[in-house]
């Protein structure tokens, strides 16, 4: 599940929200478990290049295991 981020860092807790925000957006209503999964596949995609470009690499983990966890990481 998505959520907000708040690392310090601006640009990263800026994109992070951003990327909740698009979450938010696509499971809105009564969305089907396919919705909400590319959703979070999304949101974590987002927070992982997020935390690669503005963190230093720092963060990443729980999106990784969450991308894991959806099948998108063998």
């Amino acid at each position: 599940m998505g959520g907000i981020v708040k690392s310090g860092v601006a640009a990263h807790d800026a994109a992070c929200i951003l990327a909740e925000g698009v979450r938010q957006a696509a499971t809105a209503g009564s969305p089907t478990q396919a919705t909400v999964d590319a959703a979070e596949i999304v949101y974590h995609r987002a927070v992982i290049a997020s935390c690669k470009a503005n963190n230093g690499g720092n963060g990443a983990e729980a999106s990784l295991r969450a991308l894991q966890d959806l099948g998108q990481l063998s």
